[in-house]
């Protein structure tokens, strides 16, 4: 969904954080704020191959409509965009990009914050972490 203040896309081709970024550009902004989520090779000692992800993406862009209205009401966001990567995903690759622009530097990082935090609670994108000796589903909402 985009429309000329929020851009949410749940998307099987790799992200682009200078597309993140452009998107958000304000003059009114004081603050913006970029997450990169990126596909790391270690976790919890077990070397990563490559991360799964799959997504319900018609209820995935419901869910992260609602927390980009969230966060313009409660942060007073001018821009908010969300991108988030579905397939396989080698080492290095972005998985989540967020990008808020605010009037002022706080409200973005907290409001960046929100985003990711409530994105992994909530919305319903599962990622499966393969190792050199087997994988794992991780749990969408711990």
């Amino acid at each position: 969904m985009t429309d000329s203040l929020m851009d949410i896309q749940v998307l099987e081709t790799p992200l682009s954080v200078e597309k993140c970024t452009a998107f958000v550009q304000d003059p009114a902004a004081g603050g913006t704020v970029v997450f990169v989520g990126t596909v790391r090779e270690w976790t919890k000692g077990k070397r990563v191959l490559r991360l799964e992800f799959e997504a319900y993406k018609p209820m995935a862009i419901r869910e992260m409509t609602k927390i980009v209205e969230t966060v313009k009401e409660r942060w007073e966001a001018l821009k908010i965009c969300v991108h988030h990567r579905v397939g396989v995903l080698e080492i290095g690759e972005e998985a989540v990009i967020i990008a808020v622009a605010t009037p002022h530097r706080k409200a973005a990082f907290e409001a960046c914050e929100y985003v990711i935090d409530t994105l992994k609670q909530t919305v319903p994108i599962w990622k499966k972490e393969v190792f050199e000796d087997g994988e794992v589903w991780v749990a969408a909402h711990p």
